[in-house]
């Protein structure tokens, strides 16, 4: 941009010869009376109109023009933009600008007893002839002024320009003459720079407005991986840079950037619309200018691609141009942010009068006829045109020129003009002694300097047509834009629908309104179309970034066991909490099944097997009791029998202590009463392995160890090594009691239900006392396994006592590697097991001799004297 303004000031001082008294024409210092300024060549303006107060109009009325050849070795010809294609859209601007002018000067209230005057040059979109325009307007046209070596230039304001490129540069050239600048399309965010261009307004959003919004479209629609295509100037480079910081904060990536060169090269277009077919992104945002992108679209069209949804920026989304029935198979359904239409009564009645019979001098009026009509309206051997019939008018078919239904750019204008007006009207009612210069001082009407009524621009409000127009701190407008979609007419050309609105004085988030459903995509489609790079993660999985790659692209992960994403395109799952866990589809979390040992099928088996041994144990006793005067009952003290049973009887009960849900007094009671029962159970099997040792010893001569285990001393031997369990059972309780928890550790997903011991050391005495007990009783009874007699009960009690020992040793490693209610089972099988040992090793041979064998049933058979 640098090179080209230097290139552009190179040339327009080529085109102006500036002496030392030069510069007056610029300045309000007088030169010396004998120094004399002549023009050596002149741009001439399209449109003139003299007035007490002008303004420049600067617009782009042909398309491009022939380079001058800048041959220094002779005087350069002059610039000439005529002989390229007008563009009629421009044209149409140029004279709303006129129309603007015309209805303030008829005003009355506005700017009484002053007109409005204008010089409206054609920069022919480029800036070296923007350059020379407004270096035009500065110095005059007339060759003859001789006051423009005396006075200072009569130019207060400039409306322009349209391309923001062709913007900055006149801008630098205005400002060292403080002259303000409105534009009515420029809309880069570059030029909100107060510090290098404080000179310049504009009527359009800032482009820092515009992809703010194209960042809201493309997430409100869930684009996540767009294309991007931008011109090779200020204007696609600083909206492309401005979309990309605004998608930061964003789920949308950018599949590709790609720029347009300019001028365009067609092996250049090519190699873009190859990245577009090849690309997984059907969406493609566009910054350019109608003019800029022609060619391209042209080339596009060629390689007859379609399915790609275009997003145009205002520059391009209400280009007449493109509305051919021949463009909407491939651009039908583009959407994008038009400028604000409005509403400019007279427009239509006044492009009517602009033609040759009313301007018959004006090259640009024939120029137009030229383009609408493809006839000349004064034939010459130049155009090589047909004649015109003098018949011709202009029809609503001339889009181009006389679409004024929903005007946008040219309303812009109108805005501008208006603007300048009012600015102008505020300045002439300055009252001496209340102005806002240096001393309150106000500005003389005879002699307004343009940096004056840049004051009451900044400082202008005013309506028209129902909206407010005035320009903050940066000499920008109000953000509003209109949401344009291209759809089909009933001719098969392109229709520009409003489909919704952007208004940035919402606030953040309400800004977009869009009527989805007035909407048609590409190919004619009624459905959002799809452009992602990954399709969307379902609930229950994670979004999975591809190395490498823009995080728009990932792979679908399902959530661990125990995490969940109840949210498309989750980017983490989330933890349940510790009393929940996931569903099997990872969406929702839901509460943990609750585990404990129940009345189901294992629980149900272990209860039956309780109550049966209860049972048996019971008709045993029933059948002691009924035979408690025989011989067999009564050998070996028949009361410890009876101990015996009772207690074998509450160790079947106390294992249904295990099933159901733990409580706090079930676990204090299920070892407890366990252990209490067992101890008593083995104590009563010492008494009776001690006294069968001590009866069959006792027959050898000088023995008389039987007054020592009679009655009263077998009562005290079970009650003191039970008693010694239950002080361990008591301290137990009274330190750390055994209590109800909830162990999530050993499977995640349910919560099971289980009595902490409290304390293990106590609940391993516990078991080893119970131990210690059984091991005596079976190494007592060992020793007393070949003491004569036909039934020698230490037999029996040593082979209940290994089974109980087997029992209890198996169940040590079995109760540690069993997980929750699985363990209750394990130790509740234990007592089950051991009691059904003690009960069968210890009375099903008595209860055979008894039910079966009454004749053995006597002192002789047992003592094993009886005789045959």
């Amino acid at each position: 941009m640098t090179s080209l303004v230097l290139f552009s000031l190179l040339y327009s001082l080529s085109v102006l010869t500036l002496t030392d008294s030069s510069l007056s024409s610029i300045t309000t210092a007088a030169p010396p009376a004998a120094s004399k300024c002549t023009l050596l060549n002149s741009f001439q303006p399209g449109f003139v109109v003299q007035g007490d107060y002008v303004i420049g109009g600067i617009f782009p009325l042909h398309y491009n023009l022939k380079m001058p050849d800048h041959n220094d070795t002779y005087r350069p010809p002059p610039i000439n933009c005529n002989g390229h294609k007008l563009f009629p859209r421009a044209f149409r601007w140029a004279q709303t600008m006129r129309l603007a002018v015309e209805e303030i000067n008829q005003n009355p209230v506005l700017l009484p007893n002053h007109t409005l005057g204008y010089t409206i040059f054609d920069s022919c979109r480029y800036p070296l002839t923007g350059q020379s325009a407004v270096l035009s307007m500065l110095n005059g046209v007339n060759e003859e002024n001789s006051s423009m070596c005396t006075n200072s230039s009569s130019l207060l304001a400039v409306i322009g320009a349209s391309a923001s490129a062709l913007s900055i540069v006149l801008s630098r050239i205005l400002q060292p003459f403080r002259i303000p600048m409105i534009s009515y399309f420029s809309s880069c965010a570059c030029l909100s720079d107060r510090q290098k261009y404080p000179t310049f307004f504009r009527v359009i959003p800032s482009d820092d407005y515009q992809v703010k919004a194209f960042a809201q479209l493309l997430v409100h629609f869930n684009w996540t991986w767009v294309g991007l295509l931008r011109v090779n100037n200020d204007y696609g480079r600083f909206a492309a840079k401005g979309l990309l910081r605004e998608l930061q904060d964003t789920k949308v990536c950018v599949a590709y950037q790609k720029m347009i060169p300019l001028p365009y090269n067609r092996q250049a277009g090519l190699r873009i619309i190859k990245v577009m077919r090849s690309s997984t992104a059907k969406v493609v945002v566009v910054f350019a200018a109608e003019g800029q992108v022609t060619p391209f679209l042209r080339d596009y069209m060629t390689q007859n691609i379609t399915g790609i949804q275009w997003v145009a920026s205002e520059a391009l989304v209400t280009a007449s141009v493109f509305s051919g029935r021949e463009y909407y198979p491939y651009l039908g359904g583009t959407i994008g942010f038009g400028i604000r239409k409005g509403h400019i009564p007279r427009l239509g009645e006044f492009l009517q009068t602009v033609n040759p019979k009313r301007y018959p001098d004006n090259v640009l009026v024939h120029e137009l006829w030229e383009s609408l009509y493809g006839c000349s309206p004064f034939p010459s051997s130049v155009t090589q045109m047909p004649p015109c019939s003098g018949q011709e008018f202009l029809l609503e078919q001339h889009s181009a020129y006389m679409n004024t239904s929903s005007p946008r750019v040219a309303y812009n204008v109108y805005k501008a003009v208006y603007a300048i007006a009012h600015s102008l009207h505020n300045l002439l009612l300055c009252q001496p002694g209340r102005g806002p210069f240096q001393n309150k001082s106000c500005a003389q009407s005879n002699n307004i300097h343009p940096w004056q009524l840049q004051h009451y621009l900044q400082e202008v409000n005013f309506q028209i047509a129902g909206e407010e127009v005035d320009f903050d701190a940066k000499g920008d407008s109000v953000p509003y834009y209109d949401i344009i979609n291209w759809q089909r007419g009933p001719q098969g050309n392109i229709e520009f629908v409003n489909v919704g609105l952007f208004d940035g004085t919402k606030a953040v988030g309400e800004e977009l309104l869009i009527q989805e459903d007035a909407i048609m995509w590409a190919e004619h489609q009624s459905e959002v179309p799809v452009s992602v790079c990954s399709a969307s993660c379902l609930p229950g999985f994670r979004k999975a970034v591809r190395r490498g790659e823009p995080i728009c692209c990932f792979d679908c992960v399902p959530c661990d066991s125990g995490k969940i994403s109840n949210q498309t395109n989750s980017v983490d799952c989330a933890i349940c909490l510790e009393d929940f866990w996931s569903n099997n589809d990872r969406t929702a979390c839901i509460s943990k099944k609750v585990e404990y040992l129940t009345f189901d099928s294992l629980g149900i088996a272990l209860t039956v097997m309780s109550v049966v041994g209860a049972c048996f144990t019971l008709a045993v006793c029933g059948v002691f009791f009924c035979h408690r005067h025989t011989a067999i009952v009564r050998v070996n003290n028949s009361e410890l029998s009876f101990f015996i049973l009772f207690a074998l009887t509450l160790c079947f009960l106390c294992s249904l202590l295990f099933i159901g849900k733990p409580t706090y007094w079930s676990c204090m009671l299920r070892h407890t009463a366990f252990s209490i029962t067992f101890s008593l159970c083995i104590s009563c099997i010492l008494g009776k392995t001690l006294v069968v040792l001590a009866a069959f010893t006792a027959t050898r001569p000088g023995h008389n160890i039987m007054k020592w285990l009679g009655p009263k001393q077998q009562r005290t031997i079970i009650s003191s090594c039970t008693l010694v369990q239950v002080v361990i059972c008591a301290a137990w309780l009274i330190d750390v009691p055994p209590f109800p928890s909830r162990n999530t550790q050993y499977e995640h997903s349910k919560i099971i239900l289980e009595c902490s011991v409290g304390s293990s050391l106590a609940f391993w005495c516990v078991l080893g006392y119970i131990g210690l007990q059984a091991c005596l009783c079976f190494v007592l009874a060992f020793l007393a396994r070949r003491l004569p007699g036909n039934f020698n009960e230490a037999k029996f009690i040593t082979f209940s006592m290994l089974i109980f020992c087997a029992v209890w040793i198996a169940f040590i490693p079995a109760y540690i590697s069993s997980p929750g209610n699985y363990a209750d089972a394990v130790e509740s099988f234990a007592i089950l097991a051991s009691s059904f040992g003690l009960l069968f090793c210890l009375f099903a041979p008595k209860s055979y001799i008894i039910l079966l064998k009454p004749e053995k049933n006597t002192k002789q058979h047992l003592m094993g004297k009886e005789k045959n």
